[in-house]
């Protein structure tokens, strides 16, 4: 279906602001993505947009006209509106020509393929959406298994975090459960959990690892609790050479990520 929606009080038009608000994403199931970028990246994982909404007047792109015949094949829905109105739908002044929405897929541990890859991440407690999106980024340049996020995390389908994974929320797997989930799974098969801690830990060069790894970082400002970690089988730290005491929570993950990669291809 295609139409053309001009009135900022439309019905549509409030629905598709309300999916800024986490409240109103859970309850439709759906979340708001910018950019021509984010949504070919999309495309190119064959998830497409049940929506796109495009500003009249913009410039013609062929990566978006394929675009909009493919959701239009797949019996979505193409709206136009006016520049004004796409603002107000992503909060933006000045907002991209096109943004869509996408129904949000399972995110249990249930729909991992644990044998995807060597190694993984999980993060515990992350609560800044922008560190979620960087370690989702990390998942694909290290070609891990994907993002598993235990306890109360940020929203994966935040906006925020959408755009700091410059679409690797759609390339790479992603689960969130609560600790007494992840841990039975966990054990259920094969796998090593390594923890970034302080506590009883070998300095992170040239430590065991084994694949598959579970590579868990924790909460930015707290850290892991200490039954979490004490529950790892491996804890490993990096060395602070200057007058920080740690490293932000998604580098600490990157740079782990890259070691333990190199151990597990040994």
């Amino acid at each position: 279906m295609r139409r053309h929606i001009t009135g900022f009080s439309n019905p549509t038009v409030k629905h598709l602001r309300s999916l800024r608000d986490k409240k109103h994403r859970k309850r439709a199931g759906q979340f708001l993505v910018e950019g021509l970028r984010l949504l070919e990246d999309a495309r190119s994982t064959d998830r497409l947009p049940q929506t796109l909404v495009m500003a009249e007047a913009r410039a013609p792109h062929d990566l978006l006209a394929r675009l909009e015949a493919d959701v239009m094949a797949a019996g979505g829905e193409v709206i136009t509106t006016t520049p004004d109105i796409l603002s107000k739908i992503t909060g933006k002044e000045n907002a991209q020509s096109v943004a869509g929405v996408f129904d949000e897929w399972d995110t249990s541990l249930e729909a991992l393929d644990r044998a995807a890859a060597p190694i993984w991440l999980a993060a515990q407690a992350l609560r800044d959406p922008g560190n979620l999106g960087t370690m989702l980024r990390t998942c694909d340049a290290v070609g891990a298994g994907g993002l598993i996020l235990i306890d109360d995390c940020a929203d994966p389908f935040s906006a925020e975090a959408v755009r700091a994974s410059m679409g690797a929320v759609f390339t790479v797997g992603l689960a969130q459960a609560r600790w007494e989930e992840f841990l039975p799974w966990l054990r259920g098969g094969t796998g090593q959990l390594v923890a970034a801690s302080l506590r009883d830990a070998v300095p992170y060069r040239g430590a065991d690892y084994a694949a598959p790894c579970y590579i868990l970082v924790g909460n930015e400002s707290q850290g892991l609790p200490e039954e979490y970690e004490a529950a790892c089988d491996l804890r490993v730290t990096m060395p602070m050479r200057g007058r920080a005491d740690s490293l932000n929570a998604a580098v600490a993950g990157a740079v782990l990520a890259y070691e333990v990669l190199a151990g597990v291809e040994r």
